[in-house]
């Protein structure tokens, strides 16, 4: 079962998020504990190349946080942050683009169950990019570090 929505103000809040209120992004589903999120980033003049295709920064600064805040989310007592994101640019964003991510259950107890064992998870999420055809553009892999909080090498 997936957890019910956000309310609108927790939406909000996630458009204003200053790394993303100059995408201008907006929040089309976020449900609670973020197993389940989509979020339009508009193709604008902001965010258009000279060719008329998204900049592919404006791409990856939005992939960059969304595993880390959903694990953030799942578990506040540790420190979370992209550890490595590879961004696979597939075709053009020639149209307003959709990202997908799910965080699955079993996928948050195997973290939940590392922690337990090592006090610390590095895992991997795949998610993508979808233009307004429903096609793949963009392939993400995002490998999120949880830490103990004040965790140093």
């Amino acid at each position: 079962m997936i957890d019910p929505p956000l309310s609108a103000i927790a939406a909000r809040r996630l458009e204003f998020f200053p790394p993303f209120r100059e995408l201008k992004i907006q929040v089309l589903e976020l449900h609670e504990h973020w197993r389940s999120v989509r979020i339009l980033l508009p193709l604008n003049e902001a965010n258009r190349n000279p060719g008329g295709t998204m900049f592919g920064g404006c791409i990856a600064s939005l992939a960059d946080p969304i595993p880390a805040l959903a694990c953030h989310r799942n578990f506040p007592e540790y420190a979370v942050w992209t550890r490595e994101l590879h961004v696979d640019f597939r075709r053009p964003g020639t149209s307003d683009l959709e990202l997908r991510f799910e965080l699955p259950l079993a996928s948050i107890e195997s973290i939940g169950r590392e922690l337990d064992l090592r006090d610390r998870s590095t895992p991997m999420f795949e998610f993508g990019f979808y233009d307004r055809e429903d096609r793949l553009v963009v392939w993400v892999k995002n490998r999120v570090a949880i830490r103990p909080q004040g965790f140093s090498k």
